[in-house]
């Protein structure tokens, strides 16, 4: 296997770990991040996935073509150091912020329509 391409393959899974908190043999830790990914990312990490075992291997690995594996490496790699993490979490409080806003709002309207149904305003 070539060092560049194994270099790639390690900063992947660095990058899992670091960024999406998905640790574990590199199969495993696609399948986890699978929702939180591009269709197009997961299946080209799904094609390292496939081809890791072949590469460890010192006969098998001449049978393998490393060029469409690098191109794979480097759009997943690419990928995932796009990840904001900052801008992650400010989504996931913003979300919980609206849903939380959208209640409030609920139930202040039926609060108005039931004092208007009885009388009261």
């Amino acid at each position: 296997m070539a060092a560049s391409l194994e270099q790639d393959i390690e900063d992947i899974r660095a990058l899992l770990k670091d960024r999406e908190h998905a640790s574990g043999d590199f199969a495993a830790a696609l399948k986890l991040v699978r929702r939180r990914i591009p269709r197009r990312i997961y299946k080209q990490g799904m094609k390292i996935a496939a081809a890791l075992p072949l590469l460890e291997h010192p006969k098998l690995s001449l049978t393998v073509d490393e060029k469409p594996l690098r191109a794979a490496a480097r759009d997943v790699k690419a990928h995932l150091e796009e990840i904001d993490l900052a801008d992650r979490r400010k989504g996931f409080w913003l979300g919980v912020l609206g849903s939380v806003a959208f209640s409030v709002l609920c139930v202040l309207i039926l609060l108005v329509v039931v004092l208007r149904w009885r009388g009261l305003i």
